[in-house]
This record gives C-alpha cells, sequence and structure tokens, in this order.
C-alpha cells in the first residue's frame, strides 16, 4: 500500500522577507516586493526592476572559509533547507543512514561565473578563482544540502527550468509514497541577478519594466527575481509518531512534455500536467478549492495557461480561485516553483488566498478569479501549484490541508 506523504518543514528566502513568517506577513499584506534593482548595475538596461532578496548576509549563515566555496544561490539552497529542517523538528533522528535524501533543482553559479568573467576579461587577472567550477556547477547546492545537513541517501539535483523545483519536490514526494525513502529535504533556489543574465533577459524581451501584473490586459512581462524555498516531506506515519507539526499533506503529482517549441507554452501539455496531478491525487476537477498558478504575466503565457486551466476544470473555474504570488516576490525560475509551493502552503494551513498583485484591466483570454490586489479569507482544502517551465517541461503539485 502507498504511503501518504506528510509537510513537515516549510523554508523560504524571497523578496517578501527571509524566512517563512515574514513570506506568510507579506503575502497576506499584498506587500510587492518589486523594486528598482540595487544589486546590479542597470544603468544601461532598459529594464531596471527586479525582486532582489533584501538584507541578506551570508557572513551570517557561513563560516570564512566557506564563502569561497558557495555561490549565492546555494547559500539560498542551504539556508532554506536549514530552515525546513528546523521547523521540522528532530525529522531525521532515528532515520536509517541511507533512508534520508535531498532533491533540489539543479541551478548555475551564475554570480560564481559572472565574477570569473568580470576577473579574467576586465580586470585581467591570470586565472579565475580556483574553486569557480564547483561553485557554479549546476548541483552544487544540493550538494551542499547534503553536506550542511549531514544527509547520505538518494541525492540529485533535477534541470527543467522553471519546473525545477516542482520536480524535485514530486520526485521526493513518490519516491517517499512508494518506500524508498522516508524523509526527504526538497525544494530549490536561485540567484539570476547579474549583469550578464539580466542582459539576457532583456535581449529575449519578456521583461517588464514597470511591475508584474499576471492576468490583467496591461501585462508586459515578468520580473526576475531571486529566492529558494524548501520542504520537509515525511512518511505520514512516521510523522505521527514522532508528533510533528503537520502543514499539509502531499496527494499527487503530475508532469507532461510539451514537445513543440523551445520557448512557447503548449496549452494541452500543460492542461496534462494538471490532469495527471488530479488523477494521481484521487481528486475529481471540481473539488480543487485554489490554484497557485504559473502566472508569469507574459502575454502569452497567461492566456495559454487560463485556456489550459477552462480545458481542466471547465464550468468550475468559474468559481475557482486562481492567482500568482509572481506578482509580490517576481519570477525565481529554477526556485519558482518551490516557493509557489511554500505559499500554497501556507494558504491551505492559515486559511486564506494569496492576491495577484497589479492587476488592473479584465482581459477577456484570462477569465478567472484571479484574486486582484488584495488577499481574502478561505476554507481551502485542497490546491494545486503549477510549473510551466521554458521547453515544454510542466509540473504540478497537488495538496490537501491535514486534518488527521
Amino acid at each position: 500500500m502507498a504511503a501518504r506523504v506528510a509537510i513537515t518543514g516549510l523554508g523560504s528566502l524571497s523578496a517578501l522577507g527571509n524566512d517563512v513568517a515574514a513570506h506568510l506577513k507579506g503575502l497576506r499584506a499584498g506587500t510587492v516586493g518589486i523594486g528598482e534593482t540595487q544589486g546590479v548595475d542597470v544603468s544601461s538596461m532598459k529594464t531596471k526592476i527586479s525582486a532582489e532578496v533584501r538584507d541578506f548576509r551570508p557572513e551570517e549563515h557561513f563560516e570564512p572559509r566557506q564563502l569561497g566555496l558557495i555561490d549565492r544561490t546555494s547559500q539560498f539552497a542551504v539556508v532554506v533547507a536549514r530552515q525546513a529542517l528546523a521547523d521540522a523538528g528532530p525529522a531525521l533522528e532515528g532515520v536509517a543512514r541511507h533512508r534520508a535524501g535531498a532533491i533540489f533543482a539543479a541551478s548555475v553559479g551564475f554570480h560564481a561565473v559572472d565574477d570569473s568573467y568580470h576577473k579574467l576579461y576586465f580586470e585581467k587577472a591570470p586565472r579565475p578563482h580556483p574553486f569557480t567550477v564547483p561553485r557554479a556547477m549546476p548541483s552544487g547546492q544540493v550538494s551542499h544540502v547534503t553536506m550542511d545537513l549531514g544527509i547520505h541517501g538518494p541525492s540529485f539535483s533535477i534541470a527543467s527550468a522553471c519546473s525545477s523545483a516542482s520536480h524535485s519536490v514530486g520526485t521526493a514526494f513518490h519516491m517517499i509514497r512508494s518506500g524508498m525513502l522516508d524523509v526527504a529535504v526538497a525544494g530549490g533556489a536561485e540567484s539570476q541577478l547579474t549583469y550578464g543574465m539580466l542582459k539576457s533577459w532583456e535581449a529575449l524581451r519578456v521583461l517588464a519594466t514597470d511591475g508584474c501584473r499576471p492576468f490583467s490586459k496591461d501585462r508586459n512581462g515578468l520580473v526576475v527575481g531571486e529566492g529558494g524555498g524548501a520542504v520537509v516531506l515525511e512518511n505520514m506515519e512516521r510523522a505521527i509518531a514522532r508528533g510533528a507539526t503537520i502543514h499539509a499533506e502531499m496527494i499527487g503529482f503530475g508532469m507532461s512534455a510539451d514537445g513543440r517549441d523551445i520557448t512557447a507554452p503548449d496549452m494541452e501539455s500543460a492542461a496534462a500536467s494538471m490532469r495527471f496531478a488530479l488523477e494521481d491525487a484521487g481528486l475529481a476537477p471540481e473539488a480543487v478549492d485554489y490554484v497557485s498558478a504559473h502566472g508569469t504575466a507574459t502575454a502569452l503565457n497567461d492566456k495559454t495557461e487560463t485556456a489550459a486551466l477552462r480545458h481542466v476544470f471547465g464550468a468550475h473555474l468559474a468559481k475557482l480561485p486562481v492567482s500568482s504570488s509572481k506578482s509580490q516576490y517576481g519570477h525565481t525560475m529554477n526556485a519558482s516553483g518551490a516557493l509557489d509551493l511554500v505559499t500554497t502552503v501556507l494558504a491551505l494551513r492559515e486559511g486564506f488566498l494569496p492576491p495577484t498583485m497589479g492587476y488592473r484591466e479584465f482581459d477577456p483570454d484570462c477569465d478567472i478569479d484571479c484574486v486582484p490586489n488584495a488577499a481574502r479569507a478561505a476554507s481551502i482544502g485542497t490546491a494545486i501549484s503549477s510549473s510551466f517551465a521554458f521547453g515544454g517541461l510542466n509540473a504540478v503539485l497537488a495538496l490537501k490541508r491535514y486534518e488527521g
């Protein structure tokens, strides 16, 4: 018999704040963490806004000898993993050495790469930092998490662009449900706020210049954010036996691939991943109370996602709240699925609907209740959190409120 899976720990870093309490406060208040970019010289760029993690001081979290080895992205990953494990209590105590794992989004250490290129080409340094490769490698964050937490079981990174963290959590969920693991720390972190990456995003012509407005007719693009999110997933029986606080129950995971275009989303495949998540969870579409949308605020994504929602939910969509928290903390790329999941868990646990901020004008192509501009109190029993990545790699997580 498949095991039930509990979410017993949460961790987050975002433009809303540097821990889960600050994240929750910002969600409820409708705080928008988007502003003029401070950490990068954007004077030559058309887009001058981003969603930065403010007041993050690496020296408060790491020894001096560690800071030369760990990129900003991996720093975020370790910090949110520590938060999640601290929140979960003694989740690793008594677990067999290889029965606890860590699965995180793969993310390049862009700051390490940018710093090295700057030293080589502008400062004419004879060589880059000797640890540039381990600081930049996409699996670096999960390696640092395992070393920091003392995890020795199955651990690896998953690369699927903006779906990476959702794929990571979903894979951990399946591994616990199947009995392969007892406990897993899963999530993702990302910081693409470097000069080179911001110029690259600008060249793609998908960046907003004045704010993130998902589902609003006047939306004009995404806002690059940074941050990280992590959850502790645990065999439900074990979590109950040790008296853990259970934030929510994970009940389903769906995946699909568009197989069509490297940037343009596909309605049918997005719908398929949502449908597969519901089937995996044993949920009828009309039993879903809330959708945490991918909601990037690009013209094509939001239109396509709304069409996919219509395809899956039919008439139920008219009374189904669908919101995008990227309007508050930006698009954190490979970390976005983890932060959106933490947001969804908080919505279930605390009984509220996170808002879509910046909404100004109704779009007939996005005819949904996007919870515009203010959070709402609501009793939510079930929810899904969707990630639809560049390259057509889709992942959807299904959750329900824990009621014993």
